[in-house]
């Protein structure tokens, strides 16, 4: 397929243009969608644009320029409208987050290509087998915030739905083939229905950096110190917090606790550069989690006991054994919070299962009774056996 021939994308940022294709996107009965956002360059990511394909044309929409683009929660909301995005999970999240936009009638190139045991997942390894076609993904990680956009980004990103439809109409046949499109349904429907967890602000920020667990809790309160600098630095300068000091950064401050700027070099990963910056700061803010009251690890969680144990293993067997026969990902058997919320209601019935796979039809007809044999016949492991959460 020759691309040099194809129209160039319509870009939208006015109000007349935005409206003439709201009207285009309202007559299509079918759609594809993707967005960039710019989370490796701002503090606060925002979705910097959004990309429409209908069967004839290729929008591409600027929502940092158009003042209201609400009306485009009509065309995702229309159950009439099939909308068909390409690993989706983060678009609806950052378009639901950003514009509280919810979803209706959605398919999932991505995750049809998972249910179908497809090798190739990624967007551009499916176009170059489907057409022959290497995209560039250069400007996969670029700065979609900045204004205007180069020639060259608007194309990468009409490339990312110019040919969502036609992949679509490829897969849906394979997935009815194989008898997995009522499989599939269920899959995009989980995803209409995903949630944005809730932006709390953490007074105690330094659980959320991985390796924490390994500090003492005096180190824990320099930690904290430190990822609130950190934050007001980031917010304050409009940067993602890594571009400030990343993580491992903070955690070998907080272990070493250096008591001054000397000792700074001694810290891995503390480059000249930084500690030339801001080495006086980064000390006086280990001084000041030394003052702090120590940071206590307090766990909610309650250790299960052997018999739950034993019937999550139980589960996780027979859905392993269970997606090698189908040739597919264990979790297209039975997602990791369905398997949880099983365990969890432990039914002895298929009427106790139902409610737990009450948007999983499919699934419950197919295995209902295999996963009730499953935890029938789950043995209680020895004491040695440790499971994975």
């Amino acid at each position: 397929m020759n691309i040099t021939n194809l129209r160039p994308p319509l870009w939208v940022d006015q109000h007349a243009p935005f409206s003439t294709m709201l009207d285009d996107l309202q007559q299509s009965p079918i759609i594809a969608i993707d967005t960039e956002s710019n989370s490796l360059f701002a503090y606060q990511e925002q979705v910097c644009l959004i990309q429409f394909s209908t069967a004839t044309t290729d929008y591409l929409v600027d929502p940092l320029t158009i003042k209201d683009i609400t009306p485009l929660g009509n065309v995702f909301q229309d159950p009439n409208i099939e909308k068909i995005f390409h690993a989706a999970e983060y678009d609806i999240l950052c378009l639901k987050r950003d514009f509280n936009f919810e979803f209706n009638n959605l398919f999932d190139t991505m995750v049809a290509s998972r249910i179908l045991g497809r090798e190739n997942l990624g967007l551009g390894a499916i176009i170059n087998e489907f057409y022959g076609i290497a995209v560039n993904k250069k400007y996969q990680r670029a700065d979609w915030g900045m204004r205007p956009l180069k020639p060259k980004m608007l194309e990468y990103a009409r490339m990312d739905t110019h040919f969502l439809i036609d992949v679509r109409n490829k897969l849906r046949p394979a997935l009815e083939e194989k008898n997995r499109w009522a499989l599939a349904q269920e899959d995009f429907n989980r995803l209409c229905k995903i949630s944005v967890p809730k932006n709390d602000i953490e007074k105690e920020r330094c659980w959320k950096v991985l390796g924490n667990r390994r500090l003492s809790n005096q180190q824990l309160a320099v930690l904290q110190a430190l990822c609130d600098y950190r934050e007001k630095r980031a917010k304050a300068a409009n940067l993602p917090v890594f571009k400030i000091l990343n993580n491992n950064i903070l955690l070998a401050i907080a272990e070493a606790m250096p008591d001054d700027v000397e000792a700074l070099y001694d810290v891995p990963g503390l480059s000249p550069k930084i500690i030339k910056r801001l080495g006086t700061k980064l000390v006086k803010l280990v001084k000041s989690g030394m003052q702090q009251k120590p940071y206590r690890r307090v766990s909610n969680h309650k250790r299960p006991d052997q018999s739950y144990i034993a019937k999550v293993e139980a589960l996780r067997n027979w859905r392993k054994k269970t997606a090698q026969e189908l040739g597919v990902p264990s979790d297209i058997v039975l997602p990791r919070d369905i398997l949880y919320a099983i365990v969890n209601a432990n039914p002895g019935s298929l009427d106790e299962l139902n409610p737990v796979l009450a948007d999983l039809p499919w699934r419950y007809e197919q295995f209902g009774n295999q996963i009730l044999n499953a935890l029938e016949n789950s043995e209680t492991p020895n004491n040695n056996f440790t499971a994975k959460y």
